[in-house]
């Protein structure tokens, strides 16, 4: 995975290599002179609505594929497929790791699909058929906001239209947990109630007790869910506090303390390990005078929310550092000689996509990977370690690349994000839960404009054009 080794055909759209073509790029760098294009409403509308809309609800005849995010985000795979075949579109030219991690995934379980249909794993029931439709169906979505998004942020302005719409949906999922957490109310109920034609189809778990506190979940369905995804937007909201231009500075920072806050109302482990590895990933990266002042703040910040927060720090602490016996964890180790005497009865393509349906709680498999080796196999695993690992290694090789400081500064948060999905996953079976499974691909499609650029930017480099 080298950048800018060879000049290649450039994507369409992308600028040439000419005088004015040196111009041309160095002004699309910077989020505050790039040619604003036309990032696709719809593409803008379901990042947002991936948070503002319920999973829970769901059009009735559908079943669990019926959302509002997952909806959107097929019709969005419906244009770009039917552009593809009338010739409006070329996506062959927009080529990045993040899509081969996808191509991978979609391989992995296309083989077990077959599998599973085709009786070769053993017999399979109406509701594990039906899982693994819904599943594809997730990964059909997932390819559309991949390949959108890659294929129609070209320049920082485009790119900073789409996170301001990503980030909105993430600032109105914090205001919601900030309610529940102080109010100890959930609004979603009232989305739920304005929804015609939507049946509430269960799943979510808003609110959980921990020591002192009462954890929240916002608009996603678990507290960890809330927790892992506020880390992977973390990054993301410094850096456009830092090269937003438009808007006012104190709004896009009260975001970003927003998304800290939920990250602690979560109380969970998950989220400390999120938001650890994103600062460590991202700030690096940061120019020198925000890497100083991230220093300073970050723990003025964190000993206001202790401080502000009675009970805060004993919760918090007391998750960390578990009493021998503690349920959460207990429940994940008891897993393992479960999950090998299934995989050696289905080693190779296991039971199927989405075919793992556990009879209670305890018994779900809070870890993707091990979700994956049951229900798809070695291929699926190694198909899924793929798609976890690829988009955040390609992202870091590519901030290491750049030399434009936005650029820069956005693949890291990009890979930060990544590297969260990536460890995280092992914590929650994270492709399970609709707000992760529909944001993650995001990240990728993001992490596919930023190698692009960097590519087009490298090109001219090595060309002694800059």
């Amino acid at each position: 995975m080298r950048l800018g080794h060879a000049a290649g055909t450039l994507p369409a759209g992308a600028p040439v290599r000419t005088a004015n073509g040196v111009s041309m790029v160095l002004a699309d760098l910077n989020p505050a002179t790039s040619r604003e294009g036309k990032v696709p409403l719809l593409l803008r509308v379901t990042a947002a609505a991936i948070f503002i809309f319920p999973s829970s609800m769901v059009i009735k005849p559908i079943g669990a594929a019926g959302t509002v995010p997952l909806l959107l985000a097929l019709l969005l795979f419906v244009l770009w497929f039917g552009s593809c075949i009338f010739g409006l579109h070329d996506p062959i030219p927009f080529r990045h790791p993040g899509r081969m991690a996808l191509a991978l995934l979609l391989l992995g379980t296309c083989i077990s699909y077959v599998g599973l249909y085709s009786g070769w794993t053993g017999p399979s029931t109406v509701a594990a058929r039906a899982s693994a439709d819904r599943f594809v169906i997730l990964l059909f979505a997932s390819a559309a906001l991949i390949l959108v998004a890659t294929e129609t942020l070209r320049t920082m302005a485009d790119v900073m239209m789409f996170v301001r719409a990503l980030l909105a949906g993430g600032l109105f999922c914090c205001l919601v947990a900030a309610a529940q957490f102080f109010l100890q109310i959930n609004p979603m109920e009232w989305f739920q109630s304005i929804m015609p034609g939507f049946s509430y189809n269960g799943g979510d778990t808003t609110f959980q007790n921990r020591g002192a506190l009462l954890r929240v979940a916002g608009s996603t369905f678990t507290p960890i869910e809330l927790a892992v995804v506020c880390s992977m937007l973390l990054p993301l909201s410094v850096w456009r506090g830092l090269f937003d231009t438009k808007g006012r500075k104190w709004v896009h920072w009260a975001g970003t303390l927003l998304l800290i806050f939920a990250i602690a109302a979560t109380i969970s482990r998950s989220g400390v390990l999120g938001a650890s590895i994103a600062l460590a990933v991202f700030v690096p990266f940061l120019p020198v005078v925000a890497r100083r002042w991230t220093i300073v703040v970050l723990p003025v910040v964190v000993a206001a929310l202790f401080m502000g927060i009675p009970g805060l720090v004993s919760t918090i602490f007391s998750a960390l550092t578990p009493e021998e016996g503690d349920p959460s964890i207990s429940t994940r180790t008891n897993n393992y000689p479960r999950v090998a005497a299934m995989f050696e009865q289905r080693p190779i393509i296991g039971a199927g996509p989405g075919n793992y349906l556990p009879a209670n709680a305890q018994l779900i498999l809070d870890n993707q990977y091990l979700n994956a080796t049951v229900t798809m196999g070695i291929v699926g695993l190694a198909c899924t370690v793929a798609y976890f690992v690829i988009p955040g290694v390609a992202a870091l090789l590519a901030a290491r690349t750049a030399k434009a400081p936005a650029l820069r500064g956005l693949a890291a948060a990009v890979a930060a994000a990544g590297f969260v999905g990536m460890v995280c996953s092992l914590t929650f079976d994270s492709l399970s839960f609709p707000i992760f499974a529909l944001t993650y691909p995001l990240f990728i499609g993001l992490g596919g404009a930023a190698w692009i650029m960097t590519k087009n930017e490298n090109v001219l480099t090595n060309k002694g054009k800059i």
